[in-house]
Order: structure tokens, then C-alpha cells, then sequence
């Protein structure tokens, strides 16, 4: 036991361990990837229920048969909604049969990837259910204890979204403005069950076990075994297992009278669990909570040094953000500097007033509206500080980049001065990198059917439409409460690229599909200027102006020409016509030398008098008119622009038909793309050349 103490008090071995746990993953995931055991064309399914959400008429599960299944369906009634609530529960056998559908990839670049998660987590399939029926009920002891919890949670309505939050780490039914709100300010790492809420109740439980008087090696015992079995309760999210696996490897290190160095005994916790689960370094989770909570572990004597609780609590806070900035960034190509005092005012109400409150209230449903009024107080004060201009937006850049961040970081809390000055001459370029390195773009953006595109030109932006979705009458228990528009997505995308405002929102005409996402993106994102087509404003158009002149947004009709930095935008103005297509704007450009011409909903008859009026030749780039409808697109009109690249945004599988195939012959001298079958489609120009990417499914 000595010699093994001897060679274990060597952090040298910890530091090797951990590393060839990092290779094994990447390795692993390179040359032996996974896949499923599952076919496309199985049909039926005996599967077990490991999951159940529900919003509005919208059922997911997570299902376990020969391997793990997201499955999705929709209630045709309330009655069946409820059936299925009263009848169906965890851990239940179920028979299933449906489609299966792969996953698919991110269509905007920069976006969640939805398929690389799932696979992440071994899921390869989504199955679409067609009919399902219970087989047998759950006789497994986890599931029924899940159950009676989700049960007990249920019992306090007002706060049940944060009592499956802090109860049961998910985070699912929490309202996704809120989500933004501690999204932006930078306290979601106080939503996801970790170190804070391992040390709390593993604390709470040590303080209950003494009470009884058993010795410290009964108790960490007791605790370890509590802590395996909540995690598994809670499906092992990463942040749980790195916190729950470092408890317990602490512990042992007690246990044994091993004395080893926290840090060492910190990757030797997370290497083995990279380990068991090679595919949880991809998982940002894990990554946010290893990072963050090894860092405070390495570098806990400067907390130490600092005598007052205030001054422990901002070291703290300037360690925690310092090493997060680069996988930040990285990820959400953003991060609120004003972290560091957000998290003095959050940490100690979430860790001991509102956590401990959600414990007792699982167990004393009646104190509901205590905690839930603590909640509002949450929420309220979150979105006060999310007025604070402190957010800071990054372009995303070369990996080798945010690889020089932490070398930069690490010597800089090894106390180097030189590598501050780097540091903050580093962050300085990046955020200013779209100063320094102009480039100029055009993204038509896969916004299903409906029209979105991006022009960036001389650090310069402008998007034309937003792109929606038609909402369509529903009862409210059909309503879904917690999903996420279009706007999100594209608000991302702008971020990545370095976007911070738009200079120009250009909305063609006031349907529905170019439109919709308007009030969303303006209410979420920092645009200048909005204009409008030359019809009189209908009901959608009104609600927006409503917006803008909330938000003092300036606003414009009539344009004939617009000059933004070194891009001339014409407005191909003719006349007032009787229906929206016809109305929408139509726009020409050069944009190094390359034509643009941007044709919106317009019709036969629109193209006809652009004809008329306008000189167009040898069109570089065409964005197809109304997603390429056979109203659209003439064969005198195409012959006339002649498009080198005919680009269409239309959604898969449309109840159109778009485009029709009368279109495409039209346009076969030309070379086509269409976000259905390509995603989103990128012009990157420059001086004397081009390069079009696309982003498929």
C-alpha cells in the first residue's frame, strides 16, 4: 500500500491517464464508429418508455428496445392526451409502429446540429408513431421511484417547470424566454445539476447520517451509493456524472487514506469516465462543467488567498468565466463579461433559498407558492440584468485559435503577466475580426417554405425576409409552449458569423413566409433600419410596425435606392398591383462585380414589367421567384436575365409542389440549387472569384 501511495502522490501518472483517455475518444469516434441495429424499413417496435414529454398536443419519447429511440407523436384529441397521461408511465412496455427517419443535419451553418447530438448519445433513428399500445407496466424499482417524483412534482403546479429542473436536471419545461434570459446573462450552469447541487445534498446527507452517529466510512459509503443511484435516476447527464463520479473518487481517496492531490484524483475521475463513455467529451455539458470545475480545483489557492466572502466569491466568478470564455465563444459565439457579478447576485439565491426550497416543496407540495414567488423574484431580476450591455459577440473561428486561448489562460492563472497583455490583444482582434478582415457573402437561408437571405458586404449586413411559419388555428391544449422559432436559429447563425446588427431588415411583402419571424427577430436582435414594399401595410405588416415603434426602429416605404458602404441596392419599383406577390419587393445588386437579382413572390405578370422597364442581362445569381411556382418564372423572362445559378427556397416536401417541374425546365441552361435538397446555400466573393457552399440535410 505504500509503494502504491508512493506512485500515486506522482500527479505525472494523472496527467498521463487522462491523456490517453482524450486519444482513446478521438481515436475511437474516428476509426470505429457506431452504428445502429436498427433498419429503415422496420416497421414495429417492443420498446420501453424512458422519457415521456408532452407540450401541448406534441408527445417525445425516449424509448429503449434493442437500442435507445427518440420517438415523436401527435394527440388527435384531448381524450387521448389524457388517456395517455393517466395510462402511460415510465418504465411501461409498449408495442409501437411507425416510420423510421434519420436525423438530420444542421441546414444553417454554425446552427445546432440535432443528428451529431443523437448520435452522441447512441440514437440513430427518430420514429415517427403511427399506433402504440401497452404491454406490460413498469416493474422496475428506478422507474417506479422516477414516477412517483415526477407524480409528487406534479402536485406543485406553479413551480413543477423548476422542480423537474433542480429535481430531475431537466430543464425541458422551463418557458424558452426565460431560457435566454439565464442563457445570456450566464447562469445556466446553476440549471443543470452539478457540482453546486452534488456538494449540497451530498452535504445535507453526511449532516443526516451523523445525526445518527455512524462513522465517516459508513457515511461516504451511504452517500456513494445515493449518489450512483440518483444518477442513474437522472439518466446520467454529463454534468451529474462528472460531479457525482468526483464525490465518489473523493471519497474513495478518503476511504483509503490515499491523500492524493484533488486535481489528480479530478482526472482520474474524468478520465475514467471518458473511459466507459468515450462520446461525452463531444457533449457540451460535460465539457462546460469538466473545464469549469477542474479549473477551480488547480487554481483553488487563489480563492484562498482572498479573506472576505465577497472577494472569494468574484475570484471565483473571474476563474469560472476566464476558462470558459474560449469553449463559450466556441459554441454560443457570445458571453456576458457581466457574469462575474451576475453570479454574486444568483449563486447564493439559487443555492440557498431557491434549490434547498425546491427540495422541500418535492416533499411539502404546499410551499408551491413560496417557491414559486422566489422564482418570479428569479426571473424578474434575470431579465433586468439582461438590459445590461455587457454581452460581447465572436465570430466563430479556427479551432487552433481557441486552442491558444486556454494555453494563454493557463499562464495567466499560473500568475504570468505577459500573457494578459496577449490575452486581451487576442480577444481585441477576434472580436474586432470583421473590421480587420472584410469579406463579403450572400447565404440563402433554409428556412423551410418560405424566403431568408443574408447579404454581408464591407462589415456591412442586410437580411431580406425572415422567413415563418403559417400558425394555424389550434385548440389551447393543442398549443405548444416551449418550442422555438425560426428566428433562433438565424439569430445564431448572424452571431457566428460576427454579426451584431442588422443595418437593414428588408421585408419583400407581408406573407406569412417572409415575414413571420419579423417581430421575434426584431425583439431579440439589434436591427437599424426596416423597410417595407410599396403596398399599403396589411395585419402581419401592422403588428410589426407596432414593434418597431416600440422599440424606435426606424422604418421606410418607397425605396428606390439603397447604398450601404459599398453595395448599391436597386429596388425594381413598377407599380401597385392587387395581391401581395405582385407587391413584393424586387431587388438587383453587384456585389464585386457578380448581378444579383432578388425576385421575391413576383409573379408572371411583375416579371413582364420589370422587362419593360429595366435592362437586365446575364444575371449572375437568381433567387427564383415565389419558391419556384409555375405563376413564376417565364420562359421570356429567364431567356431574357439568362441566370448563370438559379437559386430556390422552398421547403421539403411542400403541399405545393414547389418547384414545379415546368420551372426547373425553364431553368436547366442554368445551374440549380434549392435548400430542400441543398440546405442553405452560401456565396462566399471575392475580388475576382467565388465559392458556393452548400449546407444539406
Amino acid at each position: 500500500m505504500l509503494k502504491l501511495k508512493t506512485i500515486l502522490h506522482s500527479s505525472k501518472i494523472f496527467y498521463i491517464v487522462f491523456i490517453v483517455a482524450i486519444i482513446y475518444a478521438l481515436l475511437l469516434s474516428k476509426y470505429h464508429p457506431k452504428d445502429s441495429l436498427y433498419h429503415m424499413e422496420d416497421d414495429y417496435f417492443k420498446v420501453q418508455i424512458m422519457d415521456i414529454y408532452i407540450d401541448g398536443n406534441y408527445l417525445k419519447l425516449s424509448l429503449k428496445g434493442q437500442e435507445k429511440l427518440v420517438a415523436t407523436y401527435y394527440f388527435i384529441t384531448l381524450e387521448e392526451k389524457n388517456t395517455f397521461i393517466d395510462n402511460y408511465h415510465l418504465g411501461d412496455y409498449i408495442e409501437v409502429t411507425g416510420e423510421l427517419t434519420r436525423p438530420s443535419n444542421n441546414t444553417l451553418p454554425n446552427t445546432f446540429n440535432y443528428k451529431q447530438y443523437l448520435y452522441n448519445e447512441g440514437i440513430y433513428y427518430i420514429l415517427k408513431i403511427d399506433n402504440y399500445h401497452k404491454i406490460k407496466d413498469n416493474s422496475n424499482l428506478l422507474y417506479g421511484i422516477k414516477n412517483k417524483v415526477i407524480e409528487r412534482i406534479n402536485r406543485a403546479p406553479l413551480s413543477s417547470s423548476y422542480l423537474h429542473t433542480f429535481i430531475l436536471g431537466n430543464d425541458s419545461y422551463l418557458n424558452e424566454n426565460v431560457k435566454d434570459v439565464y442563457t445570456n446573462i450566464g447562469i445556466t450552469h446553476l440549471f443543470a445539476i452539478s457540482g453546486m447541487h452534488i456538494s449540497l445534498i451530498s452535504g445535507i446527507l453526511m449532516s443526516i447520517l451523523k445525526l445518527f452517529r455512524l462513522n465517516t466510512k459508513i457515511r461516504y459509503i451511504v452517500v456513494d451509493l445515493f449518489l450512483l443511484f440518483y444518477m442513474i435516476l437522472l439518466n446520467c447527464s454529463p454534468s451529474i456524472v462528472r460531479a457525482c463520479c468526483l464525490f465518489i473518487f473523493l471519497s474513495i481517496d478518503n476511504f483509503l487514506d490515499l491523500k492524493l492531490n484533488k486535481f489528480s484524483i479530478f482526472l482520474l475521475a474524468i478520465s475514467f469516465i471518458i473511459f466507459i463513455n468515450p462520446y461525452i467529451i463531444f457533449k457540451v455539458g460535460f465539457l462546460f462543467s469538466s473545464i469549469i470545475s477542474g479549473s477551480l480545483i488547480k487554481f483553488n489557492n487563489l480563492i484562498k488567498k482572498r479573506r472576505h466572502y465577497l472577494s472569494k466569491m468574484l475570484m471565483t466568478s473571474f476563474i469560472a468565466l476566464i476558462v470558459s470564455f474560449p469553449i463559450c465563444i466556441y459554441y454560443f459565439y457570445q458571453i456576458n463579461i457581466g457574469n462575474i457579478l451576475f453570479n454574486i447576485i444568483f449563486v447564493p439565491f439559487v443555492s440557498i433559498l431557491i434549490f434547498p426550497l425546491s427540495i422541500i416543496t418535492l416533499i411539502l407540495p404546499l410551499m408551491d407558492k413560496i417557491l414559486y414567488f422566489l422564482i418570479i423574484i428569479l426571473e424578474e431580476v434575470g431579465k433586468l440584468c439582461n438590459y445590461i450591455p455587457t454581452m460581447l459577440i465572436f465570430k466563430k473561428v479556427n479551432i487552433i485559435v481557441y486552442i491558444i486561448y486556454y494555453l494563454v489562460i493557463f499562464l495567466i492563472l499560473r500568475g504570468k503577466k505577459l500573457p494578459i497583455i496577449i490575452f486581451l490583444a487576442m480577444v481585441i482582434m477576434h472580436y474586432n475580426s470583421n473590421y480587420f478582415f472584410k469579406s463579403s457573402y450572400v447565404i440563402i437561408l433554409d428556412v423551410g417554405q418560405g424566403d431568408s437571405i443574408l447579404i454581408h458586404s464591407d462589415n456591412r449586413s442586410i437580411l431580406i425576409d425572415t422567413g415563418g411559419r403559417m400558425n394555424y388555428y389550434k385548440d389551447s391544449w393543442q398549443e405548444r409552449k416551449h418550442s422555438k422559432g425560426l428566428f433562433s436559429n438565424t439569430i445564431t447563425l448572424l452571431k457566428s458569423l460576427g454579426i451584431r446588427k442588422l443595418d437593414y431588415l428588408i421585408l419583400t411583402h407581408g406573407d406569412y413566409d417572409h415575414m413571420g419571424e419579423a417581430i421575434n427577430l426584431v425583439s431579440n436582435f439589434k436591427v437599424n433600419r426596416v423597410i417595407f414594399n410599396n403596398d399599403k401595410y396589411n395585419q402581419l405588416e401592422q403588428e410589426v410596425l407596432k414593434i418597431l415603434q416600440k422599440e424606435k426602429i426606424s422604418y421606410y416605404q418607397n425605396i428606390k435606392q439603397l447604398n450601404v458602404a459599398n453595395l448599391k441596392l436597386c429596388f425594381l419599383n413598377t407599380k401597385v398591383y392587387d395581391n401581395e406577390n405582385d407587391n413584393s419587393i424586387v431587388l438587383y445588386t453587384e456585389l464585386n462585380h457578380y448581378k444579383f437579382l432578388f425576385m421575391g413572390d413576383a409573379s408572371i405578370t411583375r416579371e413582364q414589367d420589370i422587362l419593360a422597364k429595366y435592362n437586365l442581362k446575364n444575371i449572375d445569381f437568381l433567387k427564383v421567384g415565389h419558391h419556384g411556382s409555375d405563376t413564376s418564372s417565364s420562359k421570356a423572362f429567364i431567356d431574357a436575365i439568362n441566370p448563370k445559378y438559379s437559386l430556390i427556397s422552398v421547403g421539403k416536401n411542400n403541399r405545393y409542389g414547389h418547384p414545379k417541374d415546368r420551372v426547373l425546365d425553364i431553368l436547366r441552361n442554368s445551374q440549380i440549387y434549392r435548400t430542400d435538397i441543398d440546405g442553405s446555400i452560401q456565396i462566399k466573393l471575392k475580388r475576382d472569384s467565388y465559392s458556393l457552399r452548400v449546407y444539406p440535410s
